[in-house]
């Protein structure tokens, strides 16, 4: 592994790709060959971790992925919303994507989105939920929730895309600095993003994805302990349709 020690990064680097992680030791070789293998855009990879006992860090170690590779200690407390802040923070290519280390993400499509951000847009939603997109596993009630949720925000209030609440999003990352983050758990906070892109005016675009339930390792997510979190933004998305 080649720590990137800087505070940003080279110019020839044009994605920054945010993964958290806690203990994907199991994961973490298998998502550095996906990366490898699917996206050809020059990038790095930082990987956000909690404690240093997790089990992804020693695994790293003894890899040596052809991009470069910084590990950086959760800058806000623990959690996955506050390790994906951190890297949001440490990002400084053209553009961010968050990925998790599951390997649910379709990587594929990255280029795609890439080209999009390129284009101006400000987020790029990876899509289940459009022609061409579909989720494969995953817990039935998570998944009719988060259905319902990205098709009535886009039908009722106008969101531009039919997957709010996918953590599979790509920035402009000058997009994401300029934003304020309010989320207080879970993985809210692309549903913020989103929605708050989406009221002040920013571009928004979806492309279709698959998503891919986790076979290793244990999920973080925590549905009824996060609901009202999505639900605000939820809300926000209909009070700023009212106000634009």
């Amino acid at each position: 592994m080649r720590d990137l020690a800087m505070s940003s990064a080279p110019a020839a680097l044009h994605l920054s790709v945010v993964c958290p992680v806690y203990n994907e030791g199991a994961n973490i070789k298998k998502l550095l060959e996906r990366l490898e293998r699917d996206i050809r855009i020059p990038m790095e990879l930082i990987v956000v971790y909690d404690r240093d006992d997790d089990d992804t860090l020693p695994v790293l170690t003894k890899l040596s992925p052809p991009f470069p590779v910084r590990t950086v200690r959760n800058h806000f407390g623990r959690g996955a919303l506050n390790a994906i802040k951190s890297g949001f923070r440490e990002a400084h290519c053209e553009a961010t994507l968050v990925v998790m280390a599951d390997l649910s993400d379709d990587l594929s499509v990255v280029p795609r989105m890439h080209e999009l951000v390129h284009q101006g847009y400000d987020v790029v939603c990876g899509s289940r939920y459009m022609k061409g997109g579909k989720q494969i596993g995953g817990p039935l009630l998570k998944g009719v929730l988060s259905r319902i949720a990205g098709l009535t925000l886009n039908l009722f209030a106008g969101v531009p895309t039919k997957d709010v609440t996918n953590s599979f999003k790509m920035y402009r990352t000058a997009f994401l600095h300029a934003l304020t983050f309010e989320s207080k758990g879970g993985f809210e906070i692309g549903m913020e993003a989103v929605v708050k892109a989406y009221v002040s005016g920013g571009r928004i675009a979806e492309v279709p994805s698959t998503w891919t339930d986790r076979v290793s390792g244990e999920s973080r997510f925590r549905l009824w302990k996060w609901l009202p979190n999505y639900l605000r933004w939820y809300f926000y998305a209909f009070r700023g349709r009212l106000s634009r």
